[in-house]
């Protein structure tokens, strides 16, 4: 494969500096994969190869020869144990997502995904989108169960894409959080980022992205309530970060402060959060949709165990 080669002078800038955090700066590389170019011999100053812990001279002609970019990650075709198709046509396919799977394939998740289910169980994916992201519109977290639905033809792709952009789709979540929350049905506007010192983590930020979470209660229990919530925006980790922030985390989910011992009573292993309900206007014949998807057998056990 050719790969593409690139010749710039060395800005004033830039003088002085190591060749790798240079090409860092200049390129958008990262350090390792610029120390690795230097390796293979794929970077020169004025026509002499350059190690990663070189100076730059100003004005000196640097020429790189570029990485080749990486290949689009493929979803393995295998069936999803436990993924039901809660409804199927032409444009939209509505499945009940499982725990412990991913919508699409990421850098470092190499578990079920529900692009690569629906591959194996001969669907047909809208082929819109990025590669290994075919036909998704929506997504819901690994560990999240419940409704999701992907495109299953263009037109479905781009009419379902605008609708969650417009906010024209109503999603419906049930919760189980820990405490009663005061008062027992509001509204959560405040914006979510990137946690300042966990990175796999997220937090209410002041410069984060808005987010708006509306709930209400449904049963009170002794310990914990369950809570019917609609999103009007659809942030990662967006109610187990809103609900933490109340001091109502989910119940279930350590990542967010929850009492492990309630959990453990509970037989929970993951955060009690269900996608239960999905409203939409199909793609192509207009009508209102809603999609329900029951409770998974490990909620239900908790549900029954608090109110016991």
């Amino acid at each position: 494969m050719h790969r593409e080669s690139r010749t710039l002078p060395v800005p004033e800038g830039l003088a002085g500096m190591r060749v790798d955090a240079a090409l860092s700066k200049l390129l958008g590389f990262s350090r390792a994969t610029a120390a690795q170019l230097c390796a293979d011999g794929d970077v020169t100053v004025d026509g002499k190869p350059q190690s990663k812990s070189d100076r730059l001279l100003e004005g000196a002609w640097l020429d790189v020869t570029m990485p080749e970019p990486p290949k689009p990650l493929m979803p393995a075709e295998e069936l999803v144990e436990g993924m039901d198709i809660l409804y199927s046509d032409d444009d939209v396919i509505a499945v009940h997502k499982p725990v412990g799977v991913a919508a699409h394939p990421t850098v470092g998740w190499d578990g079920p995904t529900v692009v690569g289910g629906l591959a194996a169980a001969g669907f047909r994916i809208s082929t819109s989108g990025p590669p290994e992201r075919k036909g998704i519109v929506q997504r819901l977290d690994v560990g999240t169960s419940g409704v999701m639905v992907v495109a299953a033809s263009e037109r479905g792709y781009s009419v379902l894409k605008r609708a969650f952009k417009e906010r024209t789709v109503k999603k419906t979540y049930h919760a189980l959080v820990q405490g009663l929350p005061d008062p027992i049905e509001g509204t959560i506007d405040a914006p979510i980022g990137r946690h300042p010192s966990a990175g796999w983590k997220f937090a209410v930020t002041e410069d984060g992205k808005p987010a708006v979470t509306h709930y209400q209660l449904m049963e009170a229990f002794r310990e914990a309530s369950l809570l019917e919530i609609h999103l009007e925006t659809g942030r990662t980790h967006q109610i187990r970060v809103h609900m933490s922030a109340t001091g109502h985390p989910c119940c279930g989910d350590p990542m967010y402060g929850s009492d492990p011992n309630l959990a453990q009573r509970l037989g929970l292993i993951r955060q009690w959060l269900h996608a239960v309900k999905l409203g939409f206007y199909h793609p192509v014949s207009g009508r209102w949709m809603e999609i329900t998807a029951p409770y998974p057998d490990d909620l239900a056990h908790a549900l029954d165990a608090v109110r016991g």
